[in-house]
């Protein structure tokens, strides 16, 4: 039999079975598939705001910045790590913060396996409906994923909060998480022009708790060019937009071209 990836409700937590357009549980609760493709399971009570995530702005500047390529190593590299440390041939995926759907889209071309990209941002999973009608797209909150316990075979996170009881609770024995989190020179060449001062970071990942075993915590840098457009689209994806006084953001606007550094961290850990 196919993997699937098998939701629960996000009101009882009892199985989502689909009907026609909608998934019912046992008790009634009714999602409907919207028609961009996306199920919404983002109850009112987690959203915390009006819209919670990324504005449409932030997420149309990094469609456009990640379109680029210029992030595409990012991408190879937790591909082979899935490759590597996933043992099911044909693995079931959970994307947690997947945005707009660029990295869950490519590394599915790059690993076979059954793929859901989960979101908090409903705008941003629309957007990512456009990139692939095979994976499950899905609105709802990391903090109470709507995936049965134990049925999971690996979960991405890149650069989004590690959250290790949830992602242990979805994955099966011997599942894997690999996360990717910013380095201590990532972007730095960007944050001289934003800030006065920046601040020497020690940035690396978290220690793994006892419910995961480590099994690799790799440094990755390089640089990239970027012109004056994908200088503008990366700094409005970025948090640094909203900080940036205006006699800054004039100066990087007149900057034709900058080089920068990609500086990250890759984590896989296995649950045990």
């Amino acid at each position: 039999m196919k993997n699937t990836v098998k939701l629960i409700c996000p009101v009882c937590k009892l199985p989502l079975k689909r009907d026609g357009k909608s998934y019912i549980c046992e008790k009634k609760h009714s999602f409907d598939v919207a028609r961009q493709g996306y199920l919404n399971l983002l109850l009112v009570q987690n959203k915390h705001s009006l819209n919670p995530g990324d504005t449409a702005d932030m997420l149309n500047a990094r469609r456009r910045f990640l379109d680029s390529g210029k992030y595409l190593p990012i991408c190879k590299s937790v591909s082979e790590a899935l490759k590597k440390y996933s043992c099911a041939p044909e693995p079931v995926v959970i994307d947690v913060g997947c945005g707009e759907g660029y990295y869950t889209s490519l590394i599915k071309k790059n690993c076979c396996g059954v793929y859901a990209g989960v979101d908090i941002s409903k705008d941003g999973v629309r957007m990512a409906c456009s990139r692939n009608k095979e994976i499950l797209w899905l609105v709802a909150t990391a903090a109470a994923l709507p995936i049965e316990t134990g049925s999971a075979d690996a979960v991405i996170a890149m650069f989004s909060l590690m959250l290790p009881d949830e992602y242990a609770r979805v994955l099966r024995h011997g599942g894997c998480v690999i996360e990717v989190t910013v380095g201590n020179d990532h972007l730095r060449e960007l944050k001289e022009i934003i800030y006065d001062e920046v601040f020497v970071q020690d940035k690396h990942p978290s220690p793994c708790t006892e419910i995961f075993e480590e099994i690799e915590c790799s440094e990755h840098k390089y640089k990239i060019t970027l012109d004056n457009e994908e200088l503008k689209a990366l700094l409005m994806m970025t948090p640094h937009f909203w900080r940036i006084h205006k006699e800054r953001r004039e100066k990087l606007e007149a900057t034709e071209s900058l080089e920068l550094t990609v500086h990250y961290w890759l984590r896989a850990a296995v649950k045990r």
